[in-house]
């Protein structure tokens, strides 16, 4: 984990954006979509995140009348009311690979799931990406978007002779941008071991069956504590492009998904898995 100044002790997902996690605002972006069944899939300061969801303070977000000294609490708003979070430890040290394969159980009979390193944001609308999804029926599908970086990407000869060189935004490059759609199947071509985005995806690229899904709108990834900051900066400022939850208040869509959101992270993070409508299981 590169964002040392929020403290040795804290995972990676539980660092703040403005008052809360960035793992809850990642969740509480798939809410506002529908998908609001959660598997997190715990390794790294693991009861870190138990505890805070345990104990979890919605008045914090939410508009409230105290009274009575204090004694009577009356919520106006609620955040994760309707929100169902199974807690799975996947191992300290475990890849997001193998975290995945921990968690194939608890995704029931649901044949389709989103999954999300759990430390990016984006104003992408979800039911888009889905859709692309089911569209090309592709085994994988994931969010490709342009790299946030500072650097410059040069070209150059076998003399070292420079040919070109630009910003790192100007050269073509995309990333993987850690929102992912999968098919069940995705655990067929995972094995002992691997790590996700290497075997398993080479062999779904063999047999043309990796999709991305490319993006130009709002993405960020929270690496580093200056990324922190701008994102801290976005939120005080009430002009966070990520909560769709205040800008689009009615946009809740629920599209069919039928599966898990599983936030892969890397080791010293926890993943969260997503599970469908009871409504849409059933369906």
């Amino acid at each position: 984990m590169r964002i040392r100044e929020a403290g040795e002790n804290i995972p990676k997902p539980m660092v703040d954006v403005g008052d809360r996690p960035i793992l809850w605002h990642i969740m509480k972006y798939y809410a506002h979509f529908g998908h609001t069944d959660f598997i997190l899939c715990l390794g790294h300061r693991a009861a870190v995140i138990k505890q805070y969801f345990v104990n979890y303070a919605e008045f914090l977000s939410n508009d409230f009348e105290l009274s009575n000294g204090g004694k009577n609490l009356k919520m106006f708003n609620s955040d994760i009311h309707d929100w169902t979070i199974t807690f799975v430890d996947t191992g300290a040290k475990s890849n997001i690979g193998q975290r995945l394969k921990v968690v194939e159980p608890y995704l029931g009979n649901d044949e389709v799931f989103l999954a999300n390193y759990s430390d990016n944001l984006t104003d992408l609308y979800l039911p888009n990406l889905i859709e692309s999804f089911h569209r090309h029926d592709k085994t994988a599908a994931f969010l490709c978007v342009r790299p946030s970086l500072s650097c410059h990407f040069v070209s150059m000869d076998n003399e070292g002779l420079v040919q070109d060189i630009r910003s790192i935004g100007e050269s073509g490059i995309r990333i993987n941008g850690g929102y992912f759609v999968f098919k069940r199947s995705i655990f067929d071509n995972i094995k002992d071991g691997e790590e996700l985005v290497h075997e398993p995806f080479r062999r779904l690229i063999e047999t043309q069956n990796l999709l991305a899904f490319a993006y130009d709108g709002f993405w960020k990834s929270m690496d580093t504590f200056k990324e922190k900051q701008e994102l801290d900066d976005l939120a005080s400022k009430g002009i966070a492009p990520w909560q769709l939850w205040k800008s689009h208040p009615n946009g809740n869509v629920s599209n069919g998904c039928r599966s898990a959101i599983a936030a892969t992270l890397g080791i010293e993070s926890d993943p969260l898995v997503y599970r469908p409508p009871l409504e849409e299981r059933n369906g």
